[in-house]
């Protein structure tokens, strides 16, 4: 009896330790989505205070295929991967519209001034809602939702070269059929 009451914790640490080494290699970027597949969230977002494009809802993602990519003025990384989000726009010829996530509505419109405004939508997130309904983790996140309002794929994390060439132009090739 004793030994059962020795052994059982240390099995369960041996247990955690053997999860955790073979989790160490993972890719923080595949964090997999339970969305992929299913229909966008029911959301309506109101556009940034005075930033001149409009905000957006669930039904302004059907027609067709949309990269939805979510941003903070506050996020070094969302900085990082900004010119590559004009050049996809660009190259896959894709509607872009943006979730500003927990950002003041001068601060929003500031980063974009200063940084140009490659969306045609951009919805004010103030309290972090409509994120959390899209499975969110953090900023920035960027996601390809085809003509039917379904969402097919996800980027977690800033957007790379490679990322954007090997992954995220091929999915929005993959969402218009």
């Amino acid at each position: 009896m004793r030994l059962a009451l020795f052994a059982l914790p240390l099995l369960a640490l041996v247990g955690l330790i053997a999860v955790f080494a073979f989790s160490i290699d993972r890719d923080p970027s595949l964090v997999r989505s339970v969305l992929i597949d299913k229909p966008a969230p029911q959301f309506a977002l109101a556009a940034v205070e005075a930033l001149g494009v409009p905000g957006f809802d669930t039904a302004a993602l059907r027609g067709e295929v949309t990269v939805v990519n979510v941003f903070a003025s506050w996020c070094i990384p969302c900085r990082a991967e900004h010119p590559l989000l004009t050049a996809v726009k660009d190259v896959a010829k894709v509607r872009l519209f943006g979730i500003n996530q927990n950002d003041a509505p001068e601060n929003a419109r500031a980063f974009l001034h200063e940084l140009g405004n490659p969306y045609d939508a951009v919805g004010a997130d103030r309290d972090r809602r409509v994120s959390i309904d899209w499975g969110v983790y953090g900023v920035p996140e960027t996601f390809v939702v085809n003509a039917g309002g379904v969402i097919t794929f996800k980027v977690t994390g800033p957007l790379t070269p490679q990322t954007v060439d090997n992954e995220l132009v091929p999915a929005i090739a993959r969402a218009r059929g």
